[in-house]
């Protein structure tokens, strides 16, 4: 910082680009959504969690990770050692895109395109909280920063530098483990467990 320069207020800076962000039209899902749904959490927080997109409750409640994957990452975190309350969460997108089912809203994947509309969103977050870990929950999320080419499968659990964080790291996303059978899915919660314990354990060593 050069002498006399005032240091940038994250909080306020971040608000303002959410109220920014409320008046998006960089592609078509503003046009079925109730609003749109930016991040929450810490504004100096040492770790983002990112997710894919907004769901029905997070849609309605206009705050990310507040339906049923929402209270499952809650409980996973608690388990993990991780305190929700000094985590930064948000999504690669920012508007729920969904498909009618009868008087239901089902999630529907976000293209592409409209991946890359929202990334500036994203990138404007970490660009100003600069966290020391950023954690990708899920395939939408991990390559939408990491390029099509990441694959969660593979790359899981694993440590990253990156230009825009100080480390990297992608595991599954909640609702996947929601989605398991009833008799895997127990064992996929615990994996993810075990990925948010090696994530406190990285925070930890770093303090």
């Amino acid at each position: 910082m050069e002498s006399g320069q005032q240091p940038i207020d994250i909080a306020t800076s971040l608000a303002r680009i959410s109220r920014c962000a409320q008046t998006c039209i960089n592609c078509p899902l503003y046009r079925n959504a109730t609003q749109t749904v930016f991040g929450k959490g810490p504004a100096k927080a040492s770790v983002v969690f990112i997710g894919e997109q907004p769901g029905d409750q997070e849609d309605l409640q206009g705050h990310p990770f507040v339906g049923p994957a929402g209270k499952l990452l809650d409980r996973c975190l608690s388990e993990a050692g991780l305190d929700r309350g000094q985590i930064y969460v948000t999504n690669a997108v920012k508007h729920f895109k969904w498909e009618p089912a009868g008087n239901r809203r089902l999630h529907k994947k976000p293209s592409a395109r409209e991946i890359a509309a929202c990334k500036p969103w994203l990138e404007a977050e970490l660009h100003l909280i600069r966290p020391r870990l950023v954690v990708a929950l899920g395939a939408t999320a991990a390559q939408a920063l990491m390029g099509s080419s990441f694959r969660v499968t593979k790359e899981r659990g694993r440590f990253i530098t990156t230009e825009w964080a100080k480390c990297f790291t992608a595991t599954a996303h909640p609702s996947s483990l929601l989605r398991a059978r009833p008799e895997e899915r127990e064992k996929e919660i615990q994996q993810f467990v075990a990925d948010l314990r090696k994530v406190a354990e990285h925070l930890q060593a770093k303090n």
